[in-house]
């Protein structure tokens, strides 16, 4: 079979397409015939700097959809033919995917394997976001970073499917401004000094939820844009900045919170919890409430491409590698 890997760190040209022997499941696995591969930031971290990698050469790739090929023992509920999605620790640039079984999802009724795609990290992501961690309530506002890319895109839909009073988003171009105003946003800020804008456009009351995935210095003017009881909920470090800390005099005074939320350590920590709330996040999909376009989508060889324009900052929604020619 196919795989993408890279032997070195660097530029996306150090990703190469290798001929590799097609796995077999083990106990507690499957194998899943790939159509199509999400791209996500984390893989451009993983081929530039190390991002979650053990050893070289290393396969990234964290969602696919397709068929199951083969089952392990022990696999109870799925089958060869089955058409599903999966989450991978890593490896999902192949034609053949190896997973965990407690990981990968039949598809909902209706839901086509391109679509499917799209769904492993982004959907549940920021489903966790709003309604887990974030615990929104019907006629809160919400400000979201990074309103463009793919868990804005969603995020900015369940905010307005659950009520919430407004959606704000942050992006980096007029462009992508004008994607997320598509997407569940009411009013969309361009650029770092969003805090102002934010209390600008809540008479100074400041936002009720900040999603974060920046951090560093950007993590820190989300706090400055929240409320009173206001909650911010940290899921990167984009920035690449010193881990950050935040403590009394932040939080205290106004009651203010933090959370954290990683969609790769609950698969490990609690692969059944984050069963459950994929289920329900997919939901959403199939019943219409949202929609995650596909942006672009490249031939599983052409992966470096699909790196570089994710990595050049101007890419919206969801980004594909198609793995079925």
């Amino acid at each position: 079979m196919r795989a993408v890997e890279f032997q070195e760190y660097g530029a996306p040209e150090v990703l190469k397409v290798v001929r590799a022997e097609t796995p077999e499941p083990g106990p507690g696995q499957v194998t899943i015939d790939a159509a199509y591969v999400g791209v996500n930031f984390a893989d451009l971290k993983a081929r530039a700097e190390g991002y979650r990698v053990q050893s070289l050469p290393f396969r990234p790739g964290l969602e696919v959809s397709g068929r199951v090929r083969a089952v392990g023992d022990g696999v109870q509920g799925l089958r060869a033919g089955q058409e599903v999605a999966a989450l991978v620790g890593g490896g999902a640039y192949a034609e053949v995917v190896v997973a965990d079984a407690v990981t990968v999802f039949p598809l909902p009724e209706g839901l086509d394997l391109r679509t499917a795609a799209t769904l492993p990290t982004v959907v549940p992501t920021a489903y966790a976001l709003l309604h887990e961690v974030g615990r929104l309530r019907a006629g809160e506002t919400v400000l979201v970073q990074g309103a463009a890319g793919g868990i804005g895109t969603v995020a900015g839909q369940l905010a307005r499917a659950a009520g919430a009073g407004a959606v704000y988003g942050v992006v980096s171009s007029a462009a992508k401004a004008e994607h997320a105003l598509k997407h569940g946003y009411d009013e969309v800020f361009i650029g770092d000094a969003f805090a102002a804008d934010v209390r600008r456009a809540t008479d100074g009351k400041g936002v009720d939820l900040v999603l974060d995935p920046v951090g560093g210095d950007t993590l820190h003017r989300g706090l400055d844009a929240l409320a009173v009881f206001g909650r911010l909920v940290s899921f990167g470090n984009a920035s690449g900045a010193e881990p950050w800390h935040v403590g009394q005099p932040e939080l205290y005074a106004q009651g203010r919170s933090v959370g954290g939320f990683s969609i790769l350590g609950l698969a490990q920590s609690a692969p059944e919890t984050l069963r459950a709330l994929a289920e329900r996040a997919f939901r959403t999909v199939s019943d219409g409430t949202v929609s995650l376009p596909v942006t672009a989508e490249f031939p599983l060889a052409d992966a470096a491409e699909a790196h570089r324009l994710m990595g050049g900052r101007t890419s919206t929604g969801k980004l594909l590698l198609r793995a079925a020619d």
